[in-house]
């Protein structure tokens, strides 16, 4: 088992925080991210600056019990698909009941700003967001290790 951080877009507060998580639990963090970006991590994997680069990075790395770390639906849904844990940044927990709908809002959101209309982003990242990310990556792997130590 092990975190893996789609680390392009991860704030520092997350990759902080798994970390601290990741030492606690005893398992392996894995952060991925373009050469364009600078990260702290024992076990950095550097990818090139190419479309999607780091989501197939993540998704190849990603085995049954991993806990995954993206904000990137797309690559969620592979990872889901995998039978990893997704968190995003802000805590959510991505279900695979709702990737389906989530991917084809995407899409819509693209045609829209390919119409040339401007969409909203996301809101501005709040303390709030790093308690919910901490009580959730916990939470999981807390689980994981549990189904772990099982067998399941």
């Amino acid at each position: 088992m092990k975190i893996i951080i789609d680390a392009d877009a991860a704030p520092r507060q997350v990759m902080q925080i798994c970390k601290e998580a990741a030492a606690h639990f005893s398992v392996q963090l894995v952060t991925v991210a373009s050469f364009n970006h600078v990260i702290d991590s024992e076990c950095h994997l550097m990818v090139s600056d190419e479309p999607q680069a780091t989501d197939i990075r993540v998704a190849n790395l990603t085995e049954r019990g991993d806990l995954v770390v993206t904000q990137d639906w797309g690559l969620a849904a592979l990872v889901l698909a995998k039978g990893a844990v997704v968190l995003t940044p802000k805590g959510r927990v991505f279900q695979n009941k709702e990737i389906t709908f989530l991917l084809e809002k995407r899409e819509t959101m693209s045609k829209i700003r390919r119409s040339g209309k401007r969409v909203r982003g996301p809101k501005k990242r709040r303390r709030v967001d790093d308690k919910r990310f901490e009580k959730n990556l916990y939470k999981w792997l807390r689980k994981l290790v549990k189904e772990e130590e099982s067998g399941k």
